[in-house]
């Protein structure tokens, strides 16, 4: 048997990785708008501790990783953690077959289209949109660079699905020693998709702020204050000298940083279908705070050797990213109340 699904096409945002690109092309399937879909979210939330080595972390505060990622659409996902390489692929390949393509956490090393092949292991996420059995093939899709889309022998694609993901020398950083297990990831829509109107931005852009501005009890760092304590606490440990610091600052920045620059776009495409300057001032500057994330994670990643030569630079792009986000906050809140 040989099964295809359609609707599969390429959707990937510069500042995301594999987690937005792969719910990107799962959400087009389902006839979803990406950058609606993903973009419309903007906060800070972090459980202190709560750190995957996946490349597609990201801190949960719903039910669902896709609630998380899209509290403003009525979209959910479920992770399966199927016992063992073959009850994984049968429950993949039943879930294709039924009509939903799915998500599979993989291991770049054993993907021949990857650039980690036979080289580097690695914590990746990819979407699954068909097979065939007489072949011996599974068609995944990846926008990730270098971009591919089609079939791989459905034994390498065990292999990378089955992967311990172990760290074998000094280039497994961050995303390894974490092992993949089958893991698989469903998506699905539950309700009508409210309409892109002025309405619904202006609730989107009510609710984000709120988030910024609301303080939450519990251990949780959330809003703008958790996010100036998170920045804190990162300088304090590089200071002490903390290299566990290295690693959980760039997973847990990744995520912000994708989520920023991907909400960034999507306040400039709507400035555009609602002609308005103000908003599209505001989605500038949301887009010089994604770029701060950029550069304080990569200056951070660059201090695996000698952490605390990195506080000094890393305090300081924080000052101007917490700068500029305020700056973003206010201009948001104007054109809340302007729509």
């Amino acid at each position: 048997m040989r099964v295809e699904l359609s609707g599969i096409t390429y959707w990937r945002h510069d500042l995301g990785h594999c987690l937005h690109t792969t719910m990107g092309v799962l959400l087009q399937h389902h006839g979803l708008d990406p950058l609606q879909v993903l973009g419309a979210a903007w906060g800070f939330f972090h459980r202190p501790g709560d750190v995957r080595r996946e490349e597609y972390f990201y801190p949960l505060h719903r039910e669902g990783l896709l609630e998380s990622m899209a509290p403003h659409h009525p979209v959910w996902s479920r992770w399966h953690s199927p016992e063992g390489a073959e009850a994984g692929w049968r429950e993949v390949r039943a879930a294709v077959l039924a009509g939903s393509p799915v998500a599979a956490a993989v291991d770049n090393f054993h993907l021949p289209f990857r650039p980690a092949y036979r080289d580097v292991h690695t914590n990746h996420l990819l979407a699954v949109y068909g097979f065939d059995d007489e072949r011996d093939l599974v068609l995944v899709a990846d926008p990730v660079p270098p971009r591919f889309q089609g079939a791989i022998p459905i034994g390498q694609f065990t292999d990378a699905r089955d992967s311990a993901n172990p760290v074998l020398h000094d280039r497994d950083l961050f995303f390894t020693d974490n092992p993949l297990a089958n893991r698989w990831l469903e998506v699905g829509v539950s309700d009508e998709v409210p309409p892109h109107d002025r309405d619904f931005v202006r609730g989107v852009l009510e609710a984000n702020l709120k988030g910024f501005t609301e303080s939450r009890p519990g251990p949780e760092l959330t809003g703008i204050a958790g996010q100036q304590r998170f920045l804190d606490e990162v300088g304090d440990r590089l200071a002490a000298g903390d290299e566990s610091v290295i690693d959980e600052t760039f997973i847990v920045t990744g995520a912000v940083l994708a989520m920023t620059g991907v909400h960034g776009d999507y306040l400039a495409a709507t400035a555009r279908e609602f002609d308005s300057p103000a908003l599209l001032e505001a989605a500038r500057t949301v887009d010089r705070v994604a770029h701060h994330w950029s550069a304080l994670r990569i200056g951070v990643a660059m201090a695996r050797d000698e952490p605390a030569l990195a506080e000094g630079p890393v305090r300081s792009r924080a000052k101007h990213l917490m700068a500029d986000q305020e700056l973003a906050l206010d201009r948001l809140r104007t054109v809340a109340r302007s729509l």
